[in-house]
């Protein structure tokens, strides 16, 4: 057996690496099915296109399914990593305009378990790459569970993805009121998803917000509104990207104007702004939640 380094020699490899700052966007929306990863995948394309260097992380541990959307093979996910069979390197997949993915793997309590050469180990991989990317965006699983609020709440920025169904609007509130209640997290970014027009999506940012006023001390963001297209649909059947294969409709384009504001949203300076911060915090959630077990 190998001797086992504290968690402390992360601030050594920190000093090993040019400090790079980068944006970290976890997606999230309490309910499944309203259209989260497809927003994840067209955002980090979108992002990619303007010429952001862009790694997407499938954290949807259950039903991870980023490279089955982009019609790509994943042989290898983050477990292997873990385990050490593969590199980071050599499990990431390359997507359209060169969109980095991560594909995501099974057990959330892998990540509560990791020895101190192994955190050691996954931190330096991820400021490795992040001396190469611009954005991490983190493409989470639906609901509340712990993985999603490790996820989340170790992240600069949080989109909460909605559409107007009283599931959808009242899961996503769950997903709020714990962060903000039980995390001390106050601003969330909100995008209105599968609406007929801009209006609809606006009224359904206040449905929200009216309720969030009244009960929680949070900021929130209207980021905007991705309409219902046919032209999505046939994207999904196809296996692509609505970007990439339909940049002129309407999704695409609210896809573009999206990731126009993100570019504009600030990027910490300081040393957490690094991934490899982004990879600590994370380690040290899982490890705090099962210690409360």
């Amino acid at each position: 057996m190998l001797t086992k380094p504290k968690l402390d020699q992360a601030e050594g490899l920190r000093r090993m690496v040019s400090p790079r700052p980068v944006q970290v966007i976890a997606v999230t929306s309490g309910k499944g099915g309203v259209g989260k990863t497809n927003l994840s995948i067209n955002l980090s394309i979108a992002m990619a296109q303007a010429g952001k260097e862009v790694l997407v992380l499938d954290a949807d541990f259950g039903l991870a399914n980023v490279d089955v959307l982009l019609g790509l093979h994943a042989s290898h996910t983050l477990s292997d990593v873990l385990d050490g069979v593969r590199t980071l390197e050599e499990i990431i997949l390359t997507g359209p305009s060169g969109v980095k993915i991560v594909p995501g793997s099974s057990g959330m309590q892998r990540m509560a378990g990791l020895s101190s050469l192994e955190q050691a180990g996954l931190i330096r991989a991820f400021s490795e790459l992040g001396n190469r990317i611009d954005v991490l965006l983190i493409d989470t699983a639906a609901g509340i569970s712990d993985s999603v609020i490790n996820f989340t709440k170790a992240a600069q920025e949080i989109l909460v993805v909605v559409c107007d169904e009283p599931a959808s609007i009242t899961d996503a509130y769950a997903t709020i009121k714990v962060l903000n209640r039980d995390h001390g997290v106050h601003r969330f970014r909100i995008v209105a998803n599968m609406v007929q027009n801009a209006q609809e999506g606006r009224d359904l940012y206040c449905k929200l917000l009216n309720v969030t006023d009244k009960f929680l001390d949070v900021q929130l963001d209207f980021m905007g509104a991705v309409p219902f297209d046919d032209f999505l649909k046939r994207s999904i059947q196809r296996q692509k990207a609505v970007v990439e294969v339909y940049p002129r409709s309407k999704a695409a384009l609210a896809f573009k104007t999206l990731a126009q504001k993100a570019d504009k949203w600030p990027v910490p300076q300081n040393a957490g702004g690094h991934v490899e911060f982004f990879i600590e915090r994370l380690i040290n959630s899982n490890q705090e939640m099962e210690a409360s077990l």
